[in-house]
């Protein structure tokens, strides 16, 4: 299994806009072959920042889900909006 934490600070006046990205890419993400859990998650610290927490099955699952549509589409608008920290575990 791959895990991603996907950390993601906005910059001002984007947190909306790339929350409702990422909201709707958990949506898509969730129906996806081998994805055994994917959410975000808002801080209960700071206005600006969420995670992105995903769990695939293997590799394969992980690269089909990287040049699906909704990741093409969604994911530079959230990169968009500010910074992007991405850390991989593989267990």
């Amino acid at each position: 299994m791959i895990r991603l934490n996907c950390f993601f600070q906005a910059k001002k006046g984007k947190y909306q806009e790339a929350l409702e990205a990422a909201l709707a890419l958990v949506g898509e993400s969730q129906r996806q072959e081998g994805c055994i859990a994917y959410d975000v998650f808002e801080s209960g610290t700071r206005k600006d920042v969420f995670m992105i927490c995903e769990t695939w099955a293997n590799q394969a699952a992980l690269d089909a889900h990287s040049a699906s549509a909704p990741f093409q589409t969604l994911v530079p608008t959230i990169h968009n909006c500010g910074e992007m920290k991405i850390e991989q575990f593989e267990f």
